[in-house]
């Protein structure tokens, strides 16, 4: 004889299958941690500050 199955559970794992696969497409389409975004900011700041400090007056 079969073992029986607990639905509840079983519905519970089809539903976290689900959001971990729209959370990896996600993740492919929108691509990079908060961390990278904030590294890219400050080094794109301090491009623009060493630009400005190297600019003459006239």
């Amino acid at each position: 004889m079969a073992k029986p199955v607990n639905l509840n559970r079983y519905k519970k794992e089809k539903a976290r299958a689900e959001k971990k696969a729209r959370a990896d497409e996600n993740a492919v389409t929108f691509g990079r941690t908060k961390a990278e975004k904030d590294l890219d900011k400050a080094r794109n700041a301090q491009d623009v500050r060493r630009l400005d400090d190297h600019k003459r007056d006239e």
